[in-house]
């Protein structure tokens, strides 16, 4: 009987111990993205998943996608950053085949048609991808207004109208002054998101030092201990002694 109960005894312990390990197990877990969604009208093709590092673009998951329009990556992340999904088609063609979003801890869905593959991306569960989007529906305006500036702008020069081209370029200056400031602005209403310190070093890099100062000091701490927090940061002191 002794035999029999210290056997018990042991067994149960070892499964007290296991349940007290699954807290550090879900601590762990914590720090995946799973990324997943369909691409309708997909039969075959490889989906990568890819970010930058070091100025490259590098794959970090790969899947192929065979006779179901469903796909699933996950992947450890620390801090949110942009990520790509890359079709490759196997068809030569390599644009319209790839899609920027902001990945962070949890689940991001993308779901997207295979011949408009990145303007048909609908990309949810990331906060920062919202941000992302609405940033980039206003860039598009911008980037319109821009396109029929320079136009008009060459036509003058073609048909020597000197003076219109000239106001032309003057309204392209300053379309392009609005433009860094909606972006300087827009990332300054966002500093406790990650969005922020992307835009600055992507967007408006070479802005005036004092205006990319103007987002990294109200970056939450959360945020300037993020990559691109650090990013900046460490952009911003190089900056410093350069100038």
């Amino acid at each position: 009987m002794t035999q029999k109960y210290t056997r018990f005894f042991l067994l149960a312990s070892l499964f007290l111990f296991t349940l007290g390990c699954q807290p550090e197990k879900k601590k762990a877990t914590g720090n995946t993205m799973i990324v997943k969604g369909s691409i309708e009208g997909l039969r075959k093709g490889t989906l990568y998943l890819q970010k930058i590092e070091d100025t490259l673009l590098v794959n970090v998951d790969s899947t192929l996608v065979k006779g179901t329009p469903n796909f699933e990556f996950k992947t450890p992340i620390e801090t949110p950053e942009v990520f790509y999904l890359y079709l490759d088609k196997e068809d030569g063609d390599s644009l319209n085949d790839r899609i920027l979003f902001f990945g962070e801890k949890g689940t991001i869905e993308i779901n997207t048609l295979l011949k408009t593959f990145e303007s048909s991306a609908e990309i949810k569960g990331s906060k920062n991808q919202e941000l992302l989007q609405e940033h980039i529906a206003f860039k598009r305006k911008f980037n319109d207004q821009n396109l029929e500036l320079i136009q008009g702008y060459y036509q003058a020069q073609s048909d020597g109208e000197m003076e219109k081209a000239d106001s032309l370029e003057q309204k392209i200056n300053n379309l392009t002054r609005r433009r860094y400031l909606y972006t300087i602005n827009f990332a300054a209403q966002h500093t406790d998101q990650n969005i922020a310190p992307y835009l600055a070093l992507t967007e408006v890099y070479d802005a005036n030092l004092s205006l990319l100062d103007s987002i990294a000091i109200k970056m939450t701490p959360e945020v300037k201990d993020s990559k691109y927090g650090k990013e900046l940061t460490k952009f911003l002191e190089q900056r410093r002694l350069e100038e």
